[in-house]
């Protein structure tokens, strides 16, 4: 996902106990051990080569400040106690962040605010499921770690019969500023421009608020990246299901402001470190998402 400027009883009903499952999975609930995320942490050892190319600013006090938005299960979100982040590009960063000896403090902030956070200087980092694209590789340094693509998902049985190709008329739930966003917009504008009714676009804050409009049925649909639709249809006791094939596949990005393409180079290599001894592997294949793995790292790939 990308912000353009720069992815909660038995008599309640079967939607609103799947909403319910929902929003306790959003707090970090898990089910058994068989969820993802269940099992050791993930740990990578420090390598000194390459703590000793870390900017002194940065590892002044030891610790990289990190800005995530802390709704997008299972890649960043709330744990049970609704204070610590967790998810698979939180356990994967915190490998990359021991490879450069550091440890890194998440910060919850909303999603399109996290980029101007990182300009201004609040954030060292952005890790967030920041989808790399031309336009905010014009603001900030990227360095890919993953590859998604985007989902749609409706409720089970696909009462509103969804046509990804033919969403015109329906009313779809997207999550603000992501590239998902841009997509229904481009498709509510082919609509229009065809005669078709426009598609209705909701946005919410959070994706686990979208999700949930779904499931209660304010909304026909919703589009997310891959894995974050996977896994809340997974979460939502079967009142969700997938609608077509994941589309559009790109890298993922840590951001780190412009002028500091020092850090953006170390972290680069931290990523490959934590490739080559199976630290990454390791955090990809706990939370089930290893099918977006990547082989090379690279600082501001073209897309």
């Amino acid at each position: 996902m990308f912000n353009t400027n720069g992815a909660r009883r038995a008599a309640l009903g079967a939607a609103s106990v799947a909403l319910l499952a929902l929003s306790l999975t959003a707090c970090g609930e898990k089910e058994s051990s068989s969820e993802p995320g269940a099992g050791p942490t993930v740990t990578a050892a420090a390598d000194s080569a390459l703590t000793a190319k870390v900017p002194d600013a940065i590892k002044a006090d030891g610790v990289i400040k990190v800005g995530t938005d802390s709704t997008y299960a299972p890649a960043e979100y709330l744990d049970a106690d609704g204070k610590t982040v967790i998810g698979f590009d939180i356990e994967l960063f915190n490998a990359v962040a021991q490879k450069l000896g550091l440890k890194a403090e998440y910060q919850s902030s909303p999603f399109d605010s996290i980029l101007p956070g990182v300009d201004s200087g609040k954030y060292e980092i952005g890790v967030s499921s920041f989808t790399i694209n031309a336009e905010r590789l014009k603001s900030v340094n990227m360095v890919s770690y993953f590859s998604a693509g985007t989902q749609w998902a409706t409720k089970a049985g696909n009462p509103a019969k969804i046509d990804i190709e033919n969403a015109c008329g329906k009313k779809i739930a997207v999550q603000t500023a992501t590239v998902q966003f841009d997509d229904i917009t481009a498709r509510s504008k082919k609509c229009t421009t065809g005669g078709k009714p426009a598609i209705t676009i909701d946005q919410y804050q959070a994706q686990s608020d979208a999700t949930a409009a779904v499931v209660s049925g304010k909304n026909d649909a919703m589009l997310a990246d891959s894995p974050v639709g996977a896994y809340a249809v997974k979460q939502s006791s079967g009142a969700l299901e997938l609608v077509g094939d994941i589309y559009e596949s790109a890298p993922y990005g840590y951001a780190v402001k412009k002028d500091q393409t020092a850090f953006a180079e170390v972290l680069k290599e931290a990523v490959q470190a934590v490739i080559a001894d199976g630290s990454y592997q390791s955090a990809l294949k706990k939370w089930g998402v290893e099918g977006g793995a990547i082989t090379s790292s690279a600082l501001n790939p073209a897309n």
